[in-house]
């Protein structure tokens, strides 16, 4: 196969992922949280079991007029929701979905750049909240910032865990080192893993940045039609991302039954089971007070990551 082409299958492959996951994720949200919480208004749309909710949606969002504030800084508002959806981009290009080189782009430092481009997430809070000239949003902004970069610490911690036992930061290759056994062994890492994923993607219990109770909206208050409809793009595409790289980290990837023929399924199964864990979540906790969101991670998940990375250096220096 030429190279263009190769590559273009493989752009094409990651750009249609970047679409398509998130829209299945939030279709998913819908009819969990409407079961869960007793909501029978998701069911409706479109006949049976409610199937155009996600489009109505969206032809909410296009029909919506696109407001800029008056006072704000026009260029910067509008690129935050480009920026916002960016790391996320990135991140699935590294993701491997199976073995035999089943992966867009395959990096020696792959764990390395994916940790680092995450961390731009927080350049967009901080973007849309300055640019707003609305103090709600400016006030969300300081309160993601102070949240995205406390609970980058755990998030690299853990992760560093699991790249030490594996002896290699290539995300295939960390897959391919994985054993049944890390189940167990790094259980403790995988959760703070996927505790300050769920941080830095701000869903609840962690949306202090948005608390729509107190802050109107947050960083996204100023915010309508299709701009506001990337942010929860975003969101969506956080959510795939974070349980594509707990999968991929700690779960084994594409491990399974006959992983040479269908560890895309395995992978895929993985990535969709967590992201309903991710949405149960979202039902069954309350928002945490900023106080209880910065105890959690200063006093229990950097003690817990760092406590993980002893024991693998422990176990790596008798093996």
């Amino acid at each position: 196969m030429p190279l263009w082409l190769d590559l273009l299958i493989r752009v094409v492959a990651v750009m249609a992922a970047f679409l398509v996951l998130p829209l299945v994720v939030g279709q998913a949200e819908h009819k969990v949280m409407a079961h869960m919480q007793g909501r029978l208004g998701p069911m409706y749309a479109g006949g049976f079991h409610g199937w155009a909710q996600l489009v109505a949606d969206g032809v909410k969002f296009v029909q919506k007029e696109d407001v800029t504030p008056r006072d704000a800084d026009r260029v910067v508002f509008r690129l935050a929701p480009i920026v916002a959806l960016f790391p996320y981009l990135v991140v699935l290009l590294m993701v491997p979905l199976g073995p035999g080189g089943l992966v867009a782009q395959s990096l020696d430092i792959g764990l390395f750049l994916v940790l680092a481009v995450l961390g731009i997430g927080v350049v967009a809070v901080l973007m849309s909240a300055w640019s707003s000239a609305n103090k709600y949003s400016l006030l969300g902004g300081v309160r993601g910032a102070a949240q995205l970069l406390g609970y980058e610490l755990p998030l690299v911690l853990s992760a560093a865990s699991v790249a030490m036992a594996a002896g290699t930061l290539s995300l295939p290759g960390i897959v391919e080192a994985w054993r049944p056994w890390w189940l167990i062994w790094q259980a403790p890492a995988a959760l703070v893993f996927f505790i300050a994923g769920l941080a830095e993607i701000r869903r609840p219990p962690f949306d202090m940045p948005i608390a729509d109770s107190e802050l109107v909206f947050g960083y996204m208050t100023e915010y309508t039609g299709l701009r506001f409809a990337f942010f929860l793009l975003a969101e969506y595409v956080g959510i795939v991302v974070i349980a594509a790289l707990t999968t991929v980290l700690f779960l084994g990837g594409w491990h399974g039954p006959n992983p040479d023929q269908l560890g895309w399924l395995w992978t895929m199964l993985k990535v969709f089971a967590l992201s309903f864990v991710i949405i149960w979540i979202r039902v069954s906790y309350p928002r945490l007070r900023e106080d209880q969101l910065q105890r959690l991670c200063w006093l229990i998940l950097v003690p817990t990551a760092l406590a993980q990375l002893v024991l693998t250096v422990a176990v790596k220096s008798l093996t």
